[in-house]
């Protein structure tokens, strides 16, 4: 089954896909922009910041070294703010799910990897029920 577009107004997009049931050839219209893409894209980007954000306040020490709270604040505000600009085009939950998903999932990857923090078996099985609820999300939006 193939799909077919046509350009719309703005670049949205109508994606007609045939799908064959029952022996009938029926058709599935949906709705796709290239702004959906570039949604996904920041919110991803605020994810991987909000990753950095996560290691730099590791390294202020509870905001008592003064270079490391400073890029603290400043991850943690590009963060939001890359996440702000995502929800002008996808839904709050889905979005605000993954972009916790992937920074919680990231930085406990990251910690086992760079900072030895343990990779005890249902530790790792939970990262990666966190990665299948990410990927969920991101499928069915």
């Amino acid at each position: 089954c193939g799909h077919r577009g046509t350009q719309g107004i703005e670049g949205v997009r109508l994606i007609i896909t045939p799908h064959q049931i029952n022996g009938q050839r029926l058709y599935q219209a949906k709705v796709g922009t290239e702004s959906s893409h570039r949604a996904w894209t920041l919110l991803g980007i605020a994810a991987i910041v909000g990753i950095v954000f996560a290691f730099a306040m590791k390294r202020s020490e509870g905001f008592t070294r003064l270079i490391p709270a400073l890029f603290t604040i400043g991850t943690g505000l590009l963060s939001v703010f890359l996440l702000s600009i995502s929800l002008r085009t996808l839904p709050v939950g889905t979005a605000y799910a993954v972009w916790t998903g992937i920074g919680a999932a990231g930085t406990a990857i990251l910690g086992i990897a760079l900072l030895g923090e343990s990779a005890a078996p249902i530790r790792i099985l939970c990262i990666v029920l966190i990665v299948a609820g990410v990927i969920g999300l991101k499928q069915v939006s």
